[in-house]
């Protein structure tokens, strides 16, 4: 078959004529795969497609010389953001030894793919990182029948640099530097060049791709002479192991195989599509009819103190098998509050459900008001008020929960009702615990991945609702955080830079010893002071005071801390380093999830600036977001990566077990640690124990009221 001029000398266009050929109007759009950037995409380049809302992928790819570890998260329907890790061996002929980077990637959906029209996507590869991947590109893509997608699309730079077809203006050089600065001469500048290519998904668990693209691996071939790149073309066949795990295998560039594993989770669905398991909720019992059985309606037992400390004795207990602890309790003959810890359920109005069929089971039929107030370290948060008349029509009709979230409000906690009660072993109270400990190193600029493994001895004692003593000992058995000789080139204070050197010791190591006082000083108020070995790093006092209403997405904070330097050995002595540090913070709840937090202050190397922050969290707990930090040290002093940023995560721990828990694992990672923007770490910082128990964080899991 004679082949077309135009398809000799440019085969991607000849590909992406023939896919539009093929196209026809098709509803069914393919849930996108993952390409070499972990990105949704072919092999090497992007398609016009997004991944699931909320989904968050971990990939890793190798070809040749070349690995490429990649983090990335749909924030919203149109947003994505990646961080990548890649290893380059064999850098300039050998002699260089091995070259390592990191970099970010935006994408943006300008439009969903519709019947007749395909989706489009812009993108910007490596936009703040060292411009070794920097790139930007439009794709379209096309699902033609279920299970077969095409793409098109246009690149620059990296993406733009093989068989260009025109060009944007003159594209800057691309000088490889230390990154964290935007290549904003760059973008969507130079020459143009176009890729496409074609996914079939043969059955629930097979998959091919071809792709033409557009990355000529100048650098790498041509400068470096790290792999020989021959061809444009691309072929891969990928294997659907599970919904979350994909592998494959491919033929790249006409010289070199590849391979590649690509893990995805979507935090709105459960692992196996089942919800939080645990024993089942007491029913709701019903009240008596007062004509009927009129005696049961009367008030007289709250005259009789036997009766009032009897129902104590008991709702304690009831609380304690679902959980919970009993922290104060007032009984009225119309009227009960019940102040509680919740220690159990990761969704607070399930909590409060447990606590109100309790109620419904034990009181006498005159009390009519049921009040429950969370308390979290001594500190009552909020007050929700049910009626329990509300409770007994509700509990099995239609949209119940929503209907009594309508007639439920939700206040201040308010002070202590006059003649409350709290019970005899509550305080003071000793609680410890014996766990292993993981700690977590990525991306390390010498070693991508480093960990240790250990035991942790916590211990609590709570002196009064509002004054404790936390502390917690570890002792690593095993680990490779320590073991580099990479030492800190900084030219601040090394407030972070030097925690290699804590990563080092092997012995017992206090990781944090304080003592900790917690106040309500007027409605609206929250208060901390923190005094002791705060946190492995620093040891000092820290003092903080919260805004926020009951009912507000806005909340104002202020903290002030004064700090030294630990010795290396997390013992109970410190080096010659102080400083004064604190902020003024904003926290906002931007609806459906999102969150947004600027802090304002000094942070530990004597730097001032800001740190601007935007979570998603998801009514399961998960909660994934990205921060940056800007302060008057230069990028010049700042050193490698310009500016501190990174990306944190949650997950809680009733998501993976499918059990009640309110443990949590966190983790931040970020390209690499400096001094720069570095902020002390304080455990029961207030906003975060206190926005779960507001109508924020009440209502985002209100549907779980009756389970």
């Amino acid at each position: 078959m004679r082949v077309p001029r135009v398809c000799r000398a440019l085969p991607g266009a000849c590909l992406l004529s023939a896919a539009l050929l093929l196209a026809a109007p098709a509803t069914a759009q393919t849930r996108p795969t993952l390409n070499f950037n972990g990105v949704p995409g072919l092999i090497d380049m992007p398609v016009g497609l997004p991944a699931p809302d909320g989904e968050f992928s971990f990939t890793l790819s190798r070809f040749g010389p070349i690995t490429r570890g990649n983090l990335s998260f749909q924030l919203t329907p149109r947003f994505g953001g990646s961080f990548r890790y890649v290893e380059v061996r064999n850098w300039n002929d050998g002699t260089f030894g091995t070259y390592y980077d990191r970099s970010f990637d935006l994408r943006y959906q300008l439009r969903f793919e519709s019947r007749y029209l395909p989706g489009v996507t812009v993108g910007m590869q490596d936009f703040i990182g060292t411009g070794l991947y920097s790139g930007e590109y439009i794709a379209a893509s096309k699902t033609v029948r279920p299970g077969l997608v095409v793409t098109a699309g246009l690149g620059w730079g990296r993406l733009g640099s093989y068989n260009p077809i025109g060009s944007l203006g003159v594209r800057p050089r691309i000088v490889i530097g230390q990154g964290g600065k935007a290549n904003l001469g760059q973008w969507f500048r130079g020459d143009m060049a176009p890729f496409a290519g074609v996914e079939w998904q043969v059955n629930d668990k097979l998959g091919v791709k071809v792709e033409y693209s557009s990355d000529d691996y100048h650098l790498e071939d041509t400068v470096r002479g790290a792999f020989d790149r021959r061809s444009p073309w691309n072929f891969g066949v990928e294997y659907q192991a599970t919904s979350a795990l994909r592998f494959g295998v491919y033929s790249l560039y006409g010289s070199e195989v590849g391979f590649s594993a690509a893990f995805a989770l979507n935090p709105k669905q459960r692992p196996r599509n089942y919800g939080i398991q645990g024993p089942a909720p007491l029913p709701v019992k019903q009240r008596p009819d007062p004509k009927q059985v009129p005696d049961a309606w009367s008030s007289a037992w709250s005259s009789q103190p036997a009766v009032a400390a009897g129902l104590q004795s008991i709702i304690a207990q009831g609380l304690a098998l679902d959980g919970m602890e009993l922290e104060a309790l007032s009984l009225q003959p119309t009227r009960v509050q019940v102040r509680l810890r919740n220690t159990r359920f990761d969704a607070e109005a399930q909590a409060f459900g447990r606590a109100v069929r309790l109620l419904t089971q034990v009181l006498p039929a005159s009390v009519e008001v049921f009040e429950i107030v969370p308390v979290v370290n001594g500190m009552p948060l909020s007050k929700v008020t049910f009626s329990r008349s509300d409770i007994e029509a509700l509990e099995m009709a239609p949209n119940g929960s929503a209907q009594l979230r309508a007639r439920t409000t939700l206040t201040d906690a308010g002070p202590l009702p006059a003649g409350s009660v709290t019970p005899e072993d509550a305080y003071p109270k000793f609680k410890w615990s014996l766990s292993p400990y993981t700690r977590l190193s990525l991306f390390d600029p010498s070693n991508p991945v480093r960990a240790d493994l250990g035991l942790r001895l916590s211990g609590e004692y709570r002196i009064t609702p509002w004054l404790r003593l936390n502390g917690s000992l570890t002792q690593k058995i095993v680990g490779s955080i320590g073991d580099t000789d990479r030492t800190s080139d900084s030219v601040l204070p090394h407030v972070r830079s030097d925690s290699v050197f804590y990563d080092k010791h092997y012995g017992l190591a206090v990781e944090y010893l304080t003592a900790s006082w917690l106040s309500r000083p007027a409605p609206d108020l929250y208060g901390r002071v923190t005094v002791g070995y705060l946190e492995r790093m620093y040891g000092g006092v820290s003092g903080e005071l919260l805004w926020k209403p009951v009912a507000s997405r806005l909340a104002l904070g202020v903290e002030a801390n004064y700090v030294a330097q630990r010795d290396f050995n997390q013992g109970f002595g410190f080096r010659d380093y102080r400083v004064a540090t604190g902020h003024v913070s904003a926290y906002y709840d931007l609806g459906r999830g999102y969150l947004a937090q600027v802090d304002v202050g000094r942070y530990l190397a004597g730097d001032v600036g800001a740190t601007f922050a935007l979570d998603r969290e998801f009514p399961n707990g998960w909660k994934v977001g990205a921060f940056a930090t800007l302060t008057d040290v230069s990028a010049a002093e700042f050193g490698e990566g310009s500016f501190d940023k990174g990306i944190r995560i949650t997950a809680p721990l009733a998501w993976i077990t499918g059990q009640p828990s309110r443990r949590q694992f966190f983790t931040t990672i970020r390209p690499l640690t400096r001094d720069g923007g570095a902020r002390l770490g304080v455990n029961g910082r207030l906003y975060e124990q206190i926005r779960s128990y507001h109508s924020g964080g009440i209502d985002a899991q209100w549907g779980r009221v009756f389970r």
